[in-house]
Formats: C-alpha cells, sequence, structure tokens
C-alpha cells in the first residue's frame, strides 16, 4: 500500500472514531505548510525560543540546550512561515543534576564537550525583531545573560500573553495546550517545544477571531506601568493581594514591597487608590514604564 494511500485510510479512520463521540483522536504535529503573503502585508522576522536548563536559578544554573526557530508573520499576527531551526546542547559546569535528566532526558553523556558559541546565537538572532518563549520570563533571564543580543529585542510571552482560557483551555502549559488542540509531539525537546507552540499560535482558536499570535501581539505592543506600594501599611497586605499585587521579596530590580503592572491608560487611577485607600494621604511612589524591550527581563523582576 502507497504512503498515501495508507495516510488516507488513517486519516478516515480516525474521523470514524472522532464522530462516533466515544473517542478523541490526537493527530501527530506536522510542521505546518507556508502560506503566500497577500500583495499588501507588511512582513516582520519573530524568532521562538526554548531553553533547557540544570535549574531554575538564572544566576547560578546554566543552559544545557538552546533551540531557536525563525518564524514569518505579518503585523496582523499571520503566521506565514517557519525557517530552518538551530539547535544545540552545551555542556555546563557541573554535572546536571538527577531530577534535571529525569524531566528532560538531556544527560551529561548527551552534552559532554558540547558548546553554544555566543557569535553564533547572535548571527541567528540578529534578524529577528520579535523574540517569543512559553514562560518568556524563565528564558529571557538566562538567554540575556548568556547572549547580548536578547536584550536587543523586543519579547513577547505566549503563556502568559495570550487568553487561553477564554478559548476554553483549562491550563497554559504546552502540552496541555497542544492536547487540548488535538495534537502531540516528541516531549522534552526544545526544538519540538518551539514548533509546537508556533502551532499553537498559527490556529485561531475557539470563540476568537483572529490566531492567537495576533492577540500576543496585541498584549506584547501595549506598554504598562508597574506600581511598588513601598512601605505599605501591613493591615492592607489582604487587600493588595485581592487587587493584583504581588510581594517582590527577592528584588533584582525594585524595592522589597508588594507591586502591580497596570495598562497606561490606569496608571492615574491606581495611583489614586493606592493614595485614597491604602496610605490615605500624599504619597510618592516608584513606578516604571515597560515595554517588550525590557518585560520579563531582569530589569523587571
Amino acid at each position: 500500500m502507497a504512503v498515501t494511500d495508507l495516510a488516507n485510510e488513517l486519516e478516515t479512520m480516525a474521523a470514524q472514531l472522532e464522530q462516533s463521540g466515544e473517542y478523541r483522536v490526537l493527530r501527530r504535529l506536522a510542521r505546518r505548510p507556508d502560506l503566500e503573503p497577500a500583495r499588501h502585508d507588511v512582513l516582520r522576522q519573530g524568532l521562538f525560543v526554548d531553553v533547557e536548563t540544570t535549574g531554575l536559578d538564572p544566576v547560578n544554573d546554566e543552559i544545557i540546550e538552546l533551540a531557536m526557530v525563525p518564524f514569518t508573520y505579518t503585523q496582523d499576527g499571520r503566521l506565514l512561515s517557519t525557517g530552518e531551526a538551530f539547535q544545540s546542547f552545551r555542556e555546563p559546569g557541573k554535572p546536571i543534576p538527577t531530577e534535571v535528566t529525569a524531566l528532560t532526558g538531556i544527560s551529561d553523556a548527551m552534552v559532554a564537550g558540547a558548546s553554544i558559541l555566543p557569535e553564533d546565537v547572535t548571527s541567528f538572532v540578529a534578524p529577528a525583531s520579535f523574540v517569543v518563549a512559553h514562560n518568556a520570563s524563565f528564558d529571557r533571564r538566562f538567554l540575556e545573560r548568556f547572549c547580548d543580543v536578547f536584550t536587543t529585542k523586543a519579547w513577547g510571552c505566549s503563556m502568559s500573553q495570550v487568553d487561553w482560557a477564554a478559548s476554553g483551555f483549562e491550563g497554559v502549559k504546552l502540552a496541555y495546550l497542544a492536547g487540548a488542540a488535538g495534537f502531540f509531539y516528541d516531549r522534552h525537546r526544545a526544538v519540538h517545544d518551539c514548533y509546537a507552540a508556533i502551532e499553537l499560535l498559527a490556529r485561531v482558536h475557539a470563540g476568537a477571531e483572529q490566531p492567537a499570535l495576533a492577540q500576543l501581539l496585541e498584549h506584547a505592543r501595549m506598554p504598562t506601568w508597574r506600581i511598588w506600594a513601598e512601605n505599605s501599611p501591613f493591615d492592607f497586605k489582604d487587600l493588595l493581594k485581592g487587587r493584583g499585587y504581588r510581594w517582590n521579596g527577592e528584588p533584582v530590580s525594585g524595592p522589597r514591597s508588594w507591586y502591580i503592572d497596570v495598562p497606561e491608560g490606569h496608571r492615574e487611577a491606581e495611583l489614586a487608590f493606592l493614595k485614597a485607600e491604602i496610605y490615605q494621604g500624599d504619597v510618592n511612589l516608584i513606578t516604571r514604564r515597560i515595554s517588550a524591550y525590557d518585560r520579563f527581563s531582569d530589569r523587571c523582576a
């Protein structure tokens, strides 16, 4: 039987199972076909990145795998094509913890003698105007320490800057999103994670009128203001927490205090709330405007 005939037969069987209402079929992720741009499309070059590391601390832990997949998209968020990927292992300065090997499948033997040259990374990243990661606050902090080119790029996060819940997703982990969207892929390889996330961003999900990438771009382009409620009275901590404030317990940037990020148009109203309800008087508070060029970095940690 020819490969094409077998594929058609399997797809017919999968469709029959789904139509029965008793089964749900997951299809293996295939690289999506390239789309032709419309005549007046404004094209941009994006880059999806993913790292595997020896731990969660970007100061003391190290990158052991880096994958980057370039993609072309339109200004309004349609993903047209992907390019050839960059993928490489890197031997860290100390043995990979056993729990990391269990999670990622990456062993000391796999990375022995391997390196990632910052100049190669710089050359690969240079054409991109926009970098995306699934949990950008993790990947960006590691990558900016590894290679300065990442500090010059606008960043977005496919985990936090897409309203997955509005489309019926009950979680935001990449493997869950893929399964809920009807496909599976080989996990624990950084490059596969990149292609899976790109596929999710390219789709128009339930209840949406545009691809997920368009929503991500809209949020990434929107400036926000970080407001620190420094020295706020302890008795009001629950009120602040309930309003969406978070505690900056180990500050890299900013004071050890409660803080919140608000849209640019809400800055004055939030300051007025703090003065009236929390400090009950006039107070000078630290604020900072945040854009895609520093969001998710240590500069906004």
